[in-house]
């Protein structure tokens, strides 16, 4: 057999073309409907039935179970998701991810769909030189699909032609006979395929062609695909090594849902596929008919009517016909393997979900950190699944991140009347730390909101994250003052000043407004909307914030003219009242940060 290293690149290229076409595609709905998922999979999970059917609506929409599962692992890492809901979504994800199977053989077996690539890419043009982020996104999407099966094309016409060259199977028809064995052994060779190529559906394309092709038996191509249900896995473990325990859990939980599955099919395997093959006779035809078929003809035969040439021959055209429709049966045998078995697996598995739940919480032990230990709770570096959907995750550590500055003000204020020395020094030394927290907060979460801004973002994406980055970086200079207020107050005890009553009552009342716009600047970044009125209030806040510091500075200088307290006392005192105002801009900043993104700027 003449087979070059240059046909060898050839068909790297077009796994690498419907790899990519998958990708664009899958990011490109994402990009178009990508809040929409979002709130799909947030909401849709009341119970473990919608879970699944949350989970195959948006993998057969995105085409990719993988996504689905780092997804749905962020969201558990993010707090979104419990264990439990995860668990469901992940069963439907299983299921979703069979549609691309269906589509290709349909699709890419039936008819020749590479025709109408072309074509496709030429409708997407004007949609990608849109001004509209959303058409530019939905050209994406059709620009992917068109790639897709282009791709596939390519894929089937750049395989060695072993029909006409047996010999060269006879290594694989050595591990073909020695029943169980042989189906763990394709098992894992479909296991490992899919952990090297990263995707399922590229494997499962990969598993038809070579079954269509005849380079395996039609039980074997089934083995593997039970083998590329277990190295789907993989990248949701991947992604979940510097998560939380809780995505951890979640990414165990995928794994052994498809293992147990494997296992159970593997005990019924022949009379599982002997239905599948039943089932399939009764349209197509039989799935075994193809090889029993092909090796009545000899190989210059089989090499002729396999190719793309026109033939004149009735009788070969005849030939060439019946191996289409053989083909066909084949691929819709194993596409319905791969769907019933992973109906067949939620069906059985989604009555033990509380018992994955307990299985994972004792593989995956909690480990609890205290509060003042550095730890971000919903974003990590492992878990960039898709750059849309990150988002999400950067949102929920922000509001973390504010709720933080608010216990450490909290502190702050605590500071003001303590008198009790080790009390004081203790909290002092939690600002402290809290303060550094700050510091290396504001940078983790800038690291992932630039490593997400690298990806295919939406234009409103992008604004987002911009709009992120201000606001992480106003926040960090909230802990700045607050570390800057303790300071100052220890800096008066340490000189042995004292405040008056009035001077404590005045910086009490400060603390009171700061507070709540402190509380209230929470709340909006909780909320999926700013309405005007919010934004009034913050305004009026850091108004009655700049207004009162106005009116003590006034008011200090005539304090001193009656010598009612020393100026080296009043250093202090005016310093605490400056940091506040201060405060009352850094949090005004975060509130128009996020005002300015909702209205589109």
């Amino acid at each position: 057999m003449n087979y070059s290293f240059l046909d060898f690149l050839t068909l790297a290229g077009s796994l690498g073309m419907f790899l990519y076409g998958m990708k664009t595609m899958s990011e490109g709905l994402q990009k178009a409907a990508g809040d929409r998922l979002r709130n799909i999979l947030s909401v849709m999970t009341t119970n473990r039935f919608t879970g699944v059917l949350t989970g195959f609506l948006i993998t057969a929409l995105i085409q990719s179970s993988s996504a689905t599962t780092v997804m749905v692992v962020s969201f558990v890492n993010a707090g979104l998701l419990s264990l439990s809901q995860s668990v469901g979504v992940i069963m439907g994800a299983n299921v979703g991810t069979t549609v691309t199977a269906w589509v290709i053989s349909i699709l890419g077996f039936k008819m020749d769909i590479s025709v109408f690539a072309l074509p496709l890419i030429g409708i997407s043009i004007p949609f990608l030189f849109a001004k509209k982020s959303r058409n530019k996104s939905w050209g994406e999407f059709i620009m992917g699909f068109a790639l897709l099966f282009l791709g596939l094309s390519y894929l089937k016409s750049s395989v060695p032609d072993l029909q006409s060259n047996p010999q060269a199977l006879s290594f694989i028809q050595n591990y073909t006979s020695m029943g169980y064995a042989s189906l763990l052994i394709f098992l894992s060779v479909g296991t490992l395929l899919t952990v090297i190529v990263q995707s399922s559906s590229a494997t499962i394309a990969i598993t038809l062609i070579m079954c269509v092709q005849r380079w395996i038996p039609f039980e074997m191509a089934m083995a593997m695909v039970l083998g590329e249900n277990i190295g789907t896995t993989i990248t949701a473990n991947l992604a979940a090594l510097s998560a939380n325990t809780s995505a951890k859990r979640a990414a165990i939980a995928h794994l052994m849902f498809n293992v147990l599955g494997v296992c159970w099919c593997m005990a019924v395997f022949y009379p599982f596929t002997d239905m599948i093959s039943w089932i399939v006779s009764q349209g197509p035809g039989d799935p075994h008919e193809l090889e029993r078929f092909l090796s009545t003809l000899d190989p210059q035969t089989v090499s002729l009517i396999s190719s793309d040439a026109e033939l004149t021959d009735t009788h070969l055209i005849a030939l060439r016909e019946k191996m289409l429709t053989l083909q066909v049966s084949v691929s819709y045998g194993l596409s319905l393997f791969h769907t019933m078995f992973n109906i067949s697996n939620v069906f059985i598995m989604i009555w033990f979900t509380r018992f994955y739940v307990r299985i994972c919480s004792a593989i995956i032990k909690s480990s609890p950190k205290p509060e003042e230990e550095f730890q971000l709770k919903h974003i990590s570096s492992g878990l960039l699944s898709t750059s849309e959907l990150s988002l999400t995750q950067a949102k929920k550590e922000i509001v973390v991140f504010s709720e933080r500055m608010c216990r450490m003000f909290d502190m702050v204020k605590s500071l003001l009347h303590e008198k009790d020395d080790e009390t004081f020094l203790h909290t002092y030394n939690r600002i402290e730390k809290y303060e550094q927290i700050s510091d290396r907060m504001e940078v983790e979460i800038a690291n992932y909101l630039t490593c997400v801004l690298e990806g295919r973002l939406s234009a409103k994406g992008k604004n987002n994250v911009r709009v992120m980055l201000r606001v992480v970086s106003e926040i960090e200079s909230i802990g700045d003052s607050c570390n800057n207020l303790a300071r100052t107050v220890k800096r008066r005890n340490d000189a042995k000043a004292t405040f008056t009553d009035e001077q404590n009552h005045c910086i009490e009342h400060m603390f009171a407004i700061v507070d709540a716009t402190l509380v209230h600047m929470n709340r909006l970044l909780r909320q999926h909307e700013i309405s005007n009125d919010d934004l009034m209030r913050s305004y009026n806040l850091e108004n009655e914030i700049n207004s009162y510091r106005n009116m003590l500075k006034n008011k200090h200088i005539e304090n001193l003219n009656d010598r009612k307290y020393k100026y080296s006392d009043a250093v202090y005192y005016m310093d605490i009242i400056s940091e506040c105002e201060k405060t009352g801009d850094y949090i005004l900043n975060v509130v128009q940060a996020e005002a300015e993104a909702e209205k589109g700027f």
